[in-house]
């Protein structure tokens, strides 16, 4: 309903608009005041409207004035012109800047001048409307006719323009601009549409060319293709027509002329010079004949014989002075090659002649006397350039017709493409696209899911069908992706339980390890983020890598489920033979790793539990053990471990030595930066040292 109501008052701006052209140009004709005034509707309606209800008011507009004077529709091609950079110039925002005023004037008058002269200078039957300026500006001896033409239309223009421009301001200052969109016409049935209008309209880069312009090609293309081919089909009928009209009129004519010839006098004619009375009063009906019709050049009577054409009649006209009677005239083209059949006094049928007399076309009509001897032959001339130029006004017509129905048919198809296909399309894709791109982030997926469905597409056809299929995929998609990430997360607490309970099984056999494994975590943890504040291995340390190394520190230490409890729990110094078998433990470690990650292919959690298990007791160095690694060659997650491992292990209580105090513990750990440890992990644990507190507080209150 609100779809019908909105292109309801879409049609009666429209026919306000063309009330307004109308109503304006009759005004200023009746005063007559040199302005036309006839696109001020045209303008105001493309401005509020769009292009549609614009061209529609142009080209009406001229539709409705050809009734009372039919030039009007030469010139309607103008209108519609004119509507359409009145759209382009309100979709840019140039009606709101003071300063393209100049502007906007300036290319309307340039159409309605500068291109609307050219229609009367290709068509013989439209006046100039600045014939006096014309003269003036050809008279001054810098511009010829055709540019003196041109200059004085703009000139006669300017005015028209620019009190078009300054009437379309004053109208758009009485309607608000909020009402704008009411006045285009609307064909998507879903509300509101502006808002879809111009999500669909949002570019995106996947293609090169979008679907809107491989649509106006098209129809381009096609229109282009069928005026261009129809105009020529057009020009060729109309060209055998007029030759044949002119055809018929020179043999008419040549037929009329020699039956008012007596041919029983030719050869007096030719022996006294023309003298006689009957030869004046044959000459005199000649010339009536002549002048009677505008389309015959020339009419003349000569006697061919073998050394040439001897002129019995020759009419004078304003451009050639007649041949005196009696004169020889040499064999032209046209009649040489009909010389023998002329001196047989044969029927010849019209020539076409291009010489010092012009483009002509010929009709011979041979004249016999009373013993049917041809005494002589009536030649009547057709100008051909005359031809040319009513083809080309034939041609002009066409063109100023159709280009207005052509561009008012080829925006109607475009409106209905885009309401029922390129709107619709463009507005889904750009749901799935954010929908593809959305990283499997569930909040943004359902806000893609919402967003498609609030556009509620209702073409009526398989562009409807195809949103409905994509609306229902994407919804049924969220649903899956939602149920596998709780699966996930059941699985991944599963998991974390399962290492939880692992790593609790090698401490609890520690009977000085007290939640070693927690605190270790929560160090690892801190190191990392800081790392990553700082911008350190930002290659590296990405949310995944922190992930995965958050939950597999507690397994650091899982190798040491192969240590025998008198040496995991001796509470004095271990000798150096029970040190190396403590040694054992990351090489030990490694290995479970490296099964369980033989097992679970694809967890890269594990990947990095390996690392920490097998070289938490590297050093940066390269003192360390079991393989002696140095530098960034210890995988960063086990220099991580090694900095959380000892600051523990510093701060805890252990059978044989008591808890470190905090300063002391840090002043271990920074006199290792460089040789034990990685710089940059002891720089990011003493730099988040209220938060290794907050650990500390939590876990050894009670030792």
């Amino acid at each position: 309903m609100d779809r019908k109501n909105n292109n309801m008052t879409a049609l009666l701006l429209c026919a306000a608009g063309i009330l307004l052209n109308i109503i304006l140009n009759t005004v200023v004709t009746a005063i007559g005041v040199p302005l036309y005034l006839d696109t001020v509707g045209t303008v105001a309606v493309a401005v509020m409207g769009g292009y549609l209800p614009g061209i529609f008011v142009g080209f009406v507009t001229n539709l409705i004035k050809s009734i009372s004077d039919p030039t009007s529709m030469y010139y309607g091609v103008l209108n519609v012109i004119i509507a359409v950079f009145a759209t382009y110039f309100s979709d840019h925002g140039l009606f709101k800047k003071k300063e393209c005023i100049p502007v906007i004037i300036v290319v309307f008058t340039l159409i309605g001048g500068g291109i609307g002269s050219l229609i009367p200078l290709y068509m013989q039957e439209l006046a100039y409307d600045s014939e006096s300026l014309s003269s003036m500006l050809y008279e001054t001896g810098y511009f010829n006719a055709e540019l003196a033409h041109i200059l004085s239309s703009i000139i006669m223009n300017l005015p028209d323009k620019a009190i078009t421009v300054f009437l379309v301001f004053v109208i758009l200052r009485l309607v608000p601009v909020k009402y704008y969109d009411r006045f285009s016409f609307k064909n998507w049935k879903q509300a509101p549409v502006p808002e879809h209008r111009a999500f669909a309209r949002d570019k995106t880069d996947i293609r090169e060319h979008s679907l809107q312009t491989k649509t106006l090609f098209i129809l381009i293309v096609s229109l282009s293709t069928v005026a261009t081919i129809g105009t020529i089909i057009s020009m060729s009928v109309y060209h055998k027509t007029i030759v044949k009209e002119r055809t018929n009129l020179a043999i008419g004519t040549a037929r009329i002329a020699a039956s008012v010839i007596d041919a029983d006098h030719i050869d007096r004619y030719l022996k006294n010079g023309g003298n006689g009375t009957d030869y004046r009063d044959t000459k005199r009906q000649l010339q009536e004949i002549l002048y009677s019709s505008s389309e015959i050049e020339f009419l003349y009577v000569y006697k061919v014989e073998e050394d040439g054409c001897h002129v019995v009649f020759d009419i004078d006209t304003a451009d050639v002075a007649a041949e005196a009677v009696g004169t020889v005239l040499p064999f032209e083209q046209g009649i040489r090659e009909h010389k023998d059949e002329m001196i047989a006094g044969k029927e010849v049928t019209p020539v076409i002649t291009n010489d010092k007399y012009g483009h002509l076309l010929t009709a011979c009509q041979p004249v016999y006397d009373s013993r049917g001897k041809c005494a002589c032959y009536v030649m009547a001339d057709v100008d051909m350039a005359q031809i040319s130029a009513d083809e080309r006004s034939f041609l002009m017509e066409m063109i100023t017709v159709f280009s207005g129905f052509i561009i008012l048919l080829g925006t109607f198809v475009i409106w209905l493409a885009e309401y029922h296909i390129i709107f619709p399309i463009k507005a889904v894709t750009k749901c799935v696209n954010s929908f593809v791109y959305s990283e499997s982030a569930q909040e943004r997926i359902d806000a893609d899911v919402k967003m498609i469905r609030s556009l509620d597409v209702k073409t009526g056809d398989e562009v409807e069908e195809m949103y409905n299929s994509i609306a229902r995929m994407m919804l049924d998609q969220a649903e899956q992706m939602r149920s596998i990430r709780r699966l996930s997360e059941s699985t991944a607490k599963m998991q974390d339980g399962l290492i939880v309970t692992m790593a609790d099984l090698v401490e609890n056999r520690d009977s000085d390890t007290g939640a070693h494994i927690q605190k270790t975590a929560a160090y690892v943890n801190i190191i990392v983020e800081g790392l990553k504040k700082k911008g350190y291995y930002a290659e590296k340390i990405t949310p995944k890598f922190i992930t995965d190394v958050v939950r597999s520190a507690p397994l650091h230490d899982v190798g040491k489920i192969n240590i025998p409890d008198e040496i995991l729990n001796k509470p004095g110094k271990l000798t150096p033979e029970e040190f190396e078998i403590m040694k054992t433990h990351t090489v030990a470690g490694k290995k479970i790793m490296e099964n369980a990650i033989s097992t679970v292919k694809g967890d890269n959690y594990l990947k990095e539990a390996r690392n920490m298990a097998a070289y938490h007791h590297e050093r940066w160095d390269g003192k360390g053990y079991p393989e002696g690694l140095h530098g960034e060659v210890i995988p960063l997650a086990a220099r991580i471990m090694a900095v959380a491992d000892v600051f523990d292990a510093l701060t805890s209580r252990r059978v044989y030595k008591p808890a470190f105090p905090l300063e002391k513990a840090l002043a271990i750990i920074e006199e290792g930066k460089g040789t034990q440890f990685d710089p940059k992990c002891v720089e990011a644990l003493m730099d988040s040292l209220e938060e290794v507190k907050l650990i500390l507080k939590k876990y050894n209150r009670d030792e």
